[in-house]
């Protein structure tokens, strides 16, 4: 299988294809988002360097313009990374460190994203080396090896203006003891854990719907019982499946309706979508963009 470097020319991504770079079937794989001049040069660069290690290369390209959101550039950027690792058989690596997992970690307290905020790079089919193993990474670890292995990289002038979240929050975390870290780290992986229990627990409940003229139908009055919490968890895998991605209070929203809605009633939901609540039971239905009805409906 392909190991599919995702290098953006920064120094973290060089240190990850520095340390991969003799290993077998490693492909290098560079996203422009097209939000500055410079991005141009950043593909070059990394193009070169692989090309010099002997890798493939592989380019995507967007042209998302400067006032792009953080959200949407990422969201582009792993598009053409699966994209490609589906081409390629491929699972993608990253070069997330421990100082990156704690600012996603802080970023998703301060959106209030609720406790799954506390586990964040869950994304499936993706490595990141720097945080596995007992002892991650941390940025100084990653500036040291560059600098003993004499490595170039290219510097992301964005990461230093203020209008972005994480530079704010990585600022305010510079004077945030070591030992803090560590212990920033030992919630996530306790939270890492409890989120793989959760979601095998709801793929096992989810299962046991089966689906009857091409629907799936959830039974209602389970929601009239259920904790609030755990009725959350289930209604976020439900959407999963449909490919639609719901905020907290867009969630809390839903289950409201699925416990108060007459029958008949139909709930919006995001991208367009919408949940249909009958007397004892409830389906999503999904709409493709050209409005066509879509039949996959649970």
């Amino acid at each position: 299988m392909k190991k599919i470097l995702a290098v953006s020319g920064g120094v973290d991504s060089m240190v990850l294809l520095h340390t991969f770079r003799n290993e077998s079937d490693v492909v290098v794989a560079h996203f422009d988002h097209g939000t500055r001049p410079s991005s141009k040069a950043d593909a070059e660069f990394v193009r070169k360097i692989a090309e010099s290690y002997g890798l493939p290369f592989f380019l995507g390209s967007a042209k998302l313009g400067p006032n792009v959101s953080e959200e949407q550039a990422r969201i582009s950027r792993y598009e053409f990374f699966e994209d490609l690792a589906r081409k390629l058989d491929g699972e993608i690596y990253t070069a997330h460190h421990a100082d990156d997992l704690i600012e996603t970690m802080v970023i998703n307290i301060i959106r209030g994203t609720g406790w799954r905020g506390l586990a964040p790079f869950s994304r499936q089919n993706v490595h990141r080396p720097f945080l596995e193993g007992e002892t991650p990474l941390f940025r100084k670890d990653i500036y040291q090896y560059a600098s003993q292995h004499g490595l170039s990289f290219r510097f992301d002038p964005t990461n230093a203006e203020d209008k972005y979240l994480r530079n704010r929050v990585r600022e305010k975390l510079m004077n945030l003891p070591f030992d803090a870290k560590l212990e920033l780290i030992k919630i996530y992986h306790q939270m890492n854990n409890l989120r793989m229990e959760i979601d095998t627990e709801i793929s096992e409940i989810l299962a046991t719907y089966s689906q009857k003229d091409g629907f799936y139908k959830y039974d209602r009055t389970i929601f009239m019982n259920l904790e609030d919490a755990t009725a959350l968890e289930i209604l976020r895998a439900i959407l999963a499946r449909e490919d639609i991605s719901a905020t907290r209070p867009q969630l809390h929203d839903f289950l409201k309706a699925i416990q108060n809605y007459s029958a008949g009633r139909k709930f919006n939901l995001p991208k367009d979508q919408f949940a249909k609540i009958g007397t004892r039971e409830f389906w999503v239905i999904t709409m493709p963009a050209d409005g066509s009805r879509n039949h996959k409906v649970h």
